[in-house]
């Protein structure tokens, strides 16, 4: 497929990038705690972190890693927790150690954890008090040598963090009764740690940053093998479209994603790291009357989201007052952003809602909207730079442009495989293309247009129906909130179009919503059942899972 889309770049973005810019993620910590060492880095409940503590806390996790657990370059280490200021100091200490992350979902059950720490042999793990209780039903089944435990509040003064841990454990009962036999307060670490030499590790770009598993949505989860060279490759990507647009030491980027998802964790950790910026952490999203309050105290100029996060703050009381005046950059991802949905965000925050496309396995950067785009226009936007792609068709035939196909990926940031599933990686990865799953199609501008998930398609009566496309339809009505659309059996038509849905408006009915799909959709991709819920249930990064909805 020719490169049209280059012809697209905003002026200055070049065409290729150097993966080998930096040796590894390590000098680009060097670089920026050199560069910024007095600014703020991380921001969680109102206690600050700068580039100079979260260097030295860093080293001296990273020394008590080395010295006292005895851990060796390429050993995995695993971090439990939501967003807390703990967790950027973990993640940089087992990475300036020269050890490899393995990122754990803290609401896993006790059998997705052992698998995961398992599959990885991973030799410690870094968790919050609140989800030990999870660790506590398998630790008898685990290789895992050494749990460093930490509290909610354990990072935000000895006062504040105080009535921090009494409220969730107490008041909140947020931290269920555990036992386990060998934890050592991450506190403790810190304070030996400090008094230990930590060695720099020589890290080259070929080692193994990030076992980054996916969420299982196609089997048992798998590890991604994310290289230092793939992370620096994907930051170099993202930063050709966005240094031009953001300044440097200047930019505060909202992180209400989990930094433990591959998507916040790059394009909030690292990218705004690297250009020294401030992390605003948001520990807990969900509450968004306290995520809203939390917003008002800074001015904020990214914020990063899933659909049903802009959805939800759209929705919030108090959030159209905030001011936006310093607001340049909002990025969706995860999932697809609604038209209704950028639509509105536009008109209430004067920032327009940018939408980019990744995979765990890309680190996740494949394409991203240009910053000049002027309004949404429902692609996932351009491929990053050094990144090509085609679409194929069933027989593996280059599609004609404008025709959907079957996205393949090549470039830097491909991981190296799925760890201990070489089988897995050579269907995945075949002479460097790696094959997405997701059906696209280019336009002759080279946007691209994700049409859905090779498995989420609907046929009905031989014709290929898109969820998307459904749920974009029925998310124009104002009286909803939230829709996803599956197939459903059916004896007539092989399938039927299935919508689920969580009111705005009470008075909505399922006639109302046929009769809506009728006037915007052709018949057969009419809804012909429609369901009414509370909720949907969705992924702890807010992505709706249709796959429990269809049973």
């Amino acid at each position: 497929m020719d490169r049209v889309w280059l012809e697209s770049y905003p002026e200055g973005v070049p065409a290729t990038i150097d993966p080998d810019h930096y040796s590894s993620l390590n000098d680009i910590f060097s670089r920026s705690i050199e560069t910024y060492a007095d600014k703020d880095a991380f921001i969680n409940m109102g206690k600050s972190l700068t580039y100079r503590e979260l260097d030295q806390q860093s080293q001296a996790f990273a020394a008590y890693l080395q010295n006292t657990l005895g851990l060796v370059k390429g050993d995995a280490v695993a971090i439990m927790m939501p967003n807390l200021l703990q967790y950027p100091v973990a993640l940089m200490g087992i990475l300036r150690a020269g050890c490899t992350v393995v990122n754990v979902n803290p609401l896993y059950t006790p059998r997705e954890l052992q698998h995961q720490l398992s599959d990885s042999k991973a030799k410690a793990i870094v968790i919050v008090d609140n989800f030990a209780h999870t660790l506590m039903a398998v630790e008898k089944q685990l290789q895992v040598e050494h749990v460093i435990l930490t509290k909610m509040g354990d990072m935000l003064g000895s006062v504040k963090g105080s009535v921090v841990n009494f409220v969730v454990k107490h008041v909140k009962k947020l931290v269920p009764a555990y036992q386990l036999r060998k934890a050592i307060p991450f506190k403790q670490v810190l304070k030996e740690g400090a008094r230990l030499q930590w060695q720099k590790p020589n890290i080259s770009g070929e080692d193994i940053a990030f076992l980054q598993y996916t969420g299982g949505t196609t089997g048992v989860s798998k590890g991604a093998m994310l290289t230092h060279r793939n992370m620096v490759a994907n930051l170099e990507q993202a930063s050709a479209f966005l240094d031009h647009f953001l300044v440097a030491g200047k930019e505060y980027v909202v992180t209400a994603l989990p930094l433990y998802h591959i998507f916040a964790l790059t394009a909030n950790f690292f990218v705004f790291f690297k250009l020294g910026g401030t992390n605003l952490l948001i520990t807990n999203p969900r509450d968004m009357p306290n995520f809203v309050k939390e917003l008002a105290k800074f001015p904020f100029t990214s914020i990063t989201g899933v659909n049903t996060l802009f959805n939800g703050l759209l929705n919030t009381p108090g959030f159209d007052k905030l001011d936006f005046s310093t607001l340049k950059l909002s990025l969706g991802g995860g999932m697809a952003v609604q038209r209704p949905v950028a639509e509105r965000w536009k008109k209430v925050t004067k920032s327009r809602l940018l939408e980019g496309y990744g995979l765990t396995e890309c680190c996740p950067l494949v394409t991203l909207s240009p910053v000049n785009l002027e309004d949404f226009n429902g692609s996932i936007g351009l491929p990053a730079p050094s990144t090509d792609i085609r679409l194929i068709d069933d027989n593996g035939n280059d599609v004609a442009l404008g025709e959907s196909g079957e996205m393949l990926v090549r470039g830097p940031q491909v991981m190296l495989g799925y760890l201990n599933r070489p089988e897995e990686t050579a269907k995945t990865i075949k002479e460097e293309w790696l094959y997405t799953g997701d059906i696209a199609r280019m336009d002759e501008q080279g946007f691209f247009y994700i049409v859905d998930r090779k498995k989420d398609m609907i046929l009905v009566s031989g014709f290929n129906v898109f969820p998307n496309e459904i749920e974009e339809v029925v998310a124009m009505n104002d009286k909803v909130l939230e829709v996803a659309a599956v197939g459903v059996p059916n004896d007539v038509a092989g399938e039927v179009v299935k919508v689920f849905i969580v009111k705005k408006d009470p008075s909505l009915t399922e006639q109302e919503v046929i009769a809506h799909c009728k006037q915007h959709l052709t018949g057969y991709k009419v809804p012909k059942l429609v369901e009414f819920r509370k909720e949907l249930p969705k992924t702890n990064v807010g992505k709706i899972l249709r796959r429990e909805l269809r049973g």
